[in-house]
């Protein structure tokens, strides 16, 4: 199809990272690593907290949908990227990219919201602990996590418009391991500054109002820790909320990086290492520190590792036995 004098494209090729084809065994094996771990780590927080009563607080309840979160979101990019490094064709058509750019905001959104949440209900518990239980409804927690991802469905649909109805034309080259906005907009056959202009403030919206509401419920919290007169008291109180203030600074502070400032900053290979942190190191990271940094995960995991021992040492027991 032609637009004018120029060709327009119905394929991209993701560049990915061009290193040579020696190194790129080692990055698939790097890469599939993470990615497996992250799935692992993940699917393990959920299963403790199914398997353990004690986790079956609110708190616990939004844990596991950013568990499940996480996993949709690295697997968004993480399977394409695994293909690229071991296949030298690296086209993928517009529709794909379009989809694949969709669902990763539609799941990125998703955490910004359900962080917000998150910091609302250690908000309630240090802040209004004896109205905890009446106020963390397990209807309100619901309707926490559908506003959540009702706001993450609706979010990029007017980016997702501007793409839908844009050409593209020129290179066909993607300077990226995935359909992330910007270097979508720079192929496109029009001028798209009022476009950028548009997404740029829309994400900072999303991104900068869900950041607010998480500060204020900090600030609000900290005041009320600092009015507990026993050390004792503070410490026990920070650390209920430490695990999520360590993941909301770790989030926010790599999409802030990528999203909420001038594309012309940094060069896109930069924005490129920030997206693997972001993307493929993060959802790894998450799950870790809730498990190293909260004492309640810690003793479920013990609970699940000597129950499984028990068990295999009961029936090399009764194999034995049985031999005998």
């Amino acid at each position: 199809m032609e637009l004018g004098n120029q060709t327009v494209l119905s394929n991209f090729i993701l560049l990915g990272f061009s290193a040579s084809k020696d190194i790129q065994p080692f990055l698939f094996l790097a890469f599939l690593t993470v990615y497996l771990m992250s799935i692992v780590c993940n699917l393990l927080i959920i299963g403790v907290a199914y398997w353990d009563q004690k986790l079956h607080g609110p708190m616990y309840f939004f844990i596991c949908i950013f568990s499940f979160l996480e996993i949709c979101y690295t697997s968004v990019t993480m399977p394409r990227l695994l293909i690229d490094l071991l296949s030298n064709d690296k086209i993928i058509p517009i529709q794909f990219c379009v989809v694949q750019f969709y669902f990763l905001f539609v799941f990125g959104s998703t955490e910004n919201f359900l962080l917000s949440s998150m910091a609302y209900d250690r908000y309630v518990a240090i802040c209004n602990p004896l109205r905890y239980n009446s106020i963390m409804t397990h209807r309100a927690c619901v309707f926490l996590v559908l506003g959540s991802w009702t706001g993450g469905f609706l979010a990029p649909l007017m980016p997702l418009i501007f793409l839908s109805m844009s050409f593209f034309c020129g290179s066909t080259v993607i300077n990226h391991f995935f359909c992330d906005l910007p270097p979508l907009l720079k192929l496109s056959c029009e001028d798209t500054f009022l476009e950028e202009i548009i997404v740029f403030l829309f994400a900072c919206s999303i991104i900068l109002t869900s950041l607010l509401l998480t500060i204020v419920s900090y600030v609000f919290i900290l005041s009320t820790i600092l009015k507990i007169p026993s050390t004792k008291g503070r410490k026990k109180a920070f650390s209920t909320c430490a695990s999520h203030f360590s993941v909301v600074t770790i989030l926010y502070g790599t999409v802030i990086f990528i999203y909420v400032r001038p594309s012309v900053s940094y060069p896109m290979n930069v924005n490129k290492v920030m997206a693997v942190f972001n993307t493929v190191v993060t959802p790894l990271l998450n799950p870790l520190i809730y498990c190293l940094r909260n004492k309640e995960v810690k003793e479920a995991l013990r609970k699940v590792m000597n129950t499984r021992r028990s068990r295999i040492d009961g029936i090399a027991y009764y194999s034995k036995s049985i031999r005998l």
